[in-house]
């Protein structure tokens, strides 16, 4: 065999790929001129005559055209989006959609400790059904009608007292409901970037922020998150390089790590982003866990450069799904028009059945019991992993999580297979991670670990995967 040859065709190949990539992506769209051949060649690496194969190839499938003397054109209609496709390729097999996937698809009797909410018996289910016997029972109009742009007014009047038990004044006309906190990221997504922007995140950050950015097709870089917040000289660097637009973060309770924002790292933070004129997207989703005073951003700042947002998705139902944004004033009405655009009225039917759930008290005194469960799941689950030598990066003043190192260097991704065909669930450390830098890791849900076999069942896929 030739080996130039074959070298030549895989060089060729990979041109080729990096052209349908960017069509795929929509960085190039139809009828947009490909770059030269000399320019692409400089970029990929490749001789002139290789991009000439490449661009040929490409042609012959009709995927682009060539105007003589004008260069190279997309010609097709490119395909649907695949959110799969958008980013590195590295740990493809198991990234942040396979373990979202495998949780919500996983039969009744698998084990889902990768998973990032409690399960049923955890929740309110009694009071849940008395909210919707009353629900069931209201005006014709109410069971049927769109909602208002802001949404519920009493529910955000509450949300508002709720709030500032926490020092963010927020008045009920500057928080508008949403669907989830997954939607009001994307809504916010909307409204403050452009493709092409950069986004800061924590590294490692909740896998999600990284696929929901990617489908807005800005630049993520990724900050180094220490026990005590984001790694302070690494993030001025970042502001300093990359002049971010927006910087998304948990400060109640962090996912994965389940640390804590201290009070000198949050008051540096905002200085730094001050300076930088850098907006902070705070979902505070997990704020409800804490088991203890945590510094909240929203706090500090006022709601001037910080916007703050939530769901009781964790805490109270996702069947039902509720989240809300607080943000300044002028903020506000832009936002409205956007969920009008894109979802008209909202969801009155969640926003009531939360609202009932939450005044008659009955909330307070669930969180109080979880609160109680979820510090004893977590000293037993902690215990237990630690006699399988996995070993939680700290012990966390609350919330559902413990963020461990595996033994022996073991990479979490080919655990995380070997268990799925034992049917566990499992969430490795780099599908959190921009920069691929956590393989060791992976991110345990205490509530989820309560049946015997999820600690029988790692301990036969690490043995194997030591051999």
């Amino acid at each position: 065999m030739d080996v130039s040859s074959t070298a030549n065709g895989g060089q060729t190949a990979r041109a080729v790929s990096a052209i349908r990539q960017r069509i795929s992506a929509r960085a190039l769209s139809p009828g947009a001129r490909l770059p030269s051949i000399r320019s692409f060649a400089r970029t990929m690496g490749v001789s002139t005559s290789t991009v000439v194969e490449a661009y040929e190839r490409l042609v012959a499938e009709g995927l682009i055209q060539s105007r003589p003397g004008s260069g190279f054109y997309v010609t097709r209609v490119p395909q649907p989006l695949a959110l799969a496709e958008i980013g590195p390729r590295l740990e493809r097999a198991v990234d942040p959609f396979w373990v979202s996937r495998q949780s919500l698809e996983a039969a009744a009797d698998a084990l889902k400790p990768g998973c990032g909410w409690l399960p049923a018996s955890w929740m309110p289910e009694a009071e849940l059904r008395k909210a919707l016997r009353q629900f069931a029972r209201a005006e014709a109009g109410h069971l049927v009608d769109y909602g208002t742009p802001l949404g519920h007014p009493l529910l955000r009047q509450l949300l508002s007292l709720r709030m500032s038990e926490q020092g963010v004044v927020a008045p009920a006309d500057q928080i508008l409901l949403t669907e989830s906190g997954t939607q009001a990221i994307d809504m916010l997504c909307r409204l403050l970037v452009e493709p092409g922007d950069t986004v800061l995140v924590d590294d490692p950050c909740y896998f999600n922020f990284l696929a929901l950015l990617r489908a807005h097709r800005v630049k993520i870089v990724g900050v180094p998150w220490t026990p005590s917040g984001p790694d302070l000289a690494a993030f001025a660097a970042a502001l300093g390089e990359h002049r971010p637009r927006l910087y998304i973060t948990n400060s109640g309770l962090h996912n994965p790590t389940g640390a804590m924002l201290s009070p000198a790292t949050a008051h540096r933070l905002l200085a730094l982003s001050g300076e930088a004129g850098l907006t902070i997207i705070e979902d505070d989703i997990f704020g409800d866990f804490c088991e203890g005073p945590a510094p909240r951003l929203a706090a500090l700042d006022g709601l001037d450069r910080v916007i703050q947002i939530g769901s009781f998705s964790k805490t109270l139902t996702a069947a039902a799904r509720c989240g809300y944004i607080a943000a300044r004033p002028e903020w506000i009405e832009p936002l409205s028009d956007l969920k009008i655009a894109t979802t008209f009225g909202g969801n009155p039917v969640s926003a009531d059945l939360v609202y009932a759930i939450l005044r008659d008290g009955s909330y307070r005194r669930h969180l109080n019991g979880l609160r109680d469960r979820l510090a004893r799941a977590r000293g037993d689950v902690a215990s237990r992993l630690r006699a399988l030598e996995i070993h939680p990066w700290i012990d966390p003043r609350g919330g559902i999580f413990l963020w461990c190192e595996l033994p022996d260097g073991l990479d979490g991704a080919e655990i995380a297979r070997r268990a799925l065909a034992e049917d566990v669930v499992l969430a490795p450390g780099n599908v959190f991670s921009v920069t691929q830098s956590c393989a060791t890791f992976m991110r345990f849900n205490v509530a989820q670990c309560t049946d015997e076999r999820v600690f029988a069942v790692l301990k036969r896929v690490i043995a194997a995967a030591t051999v």
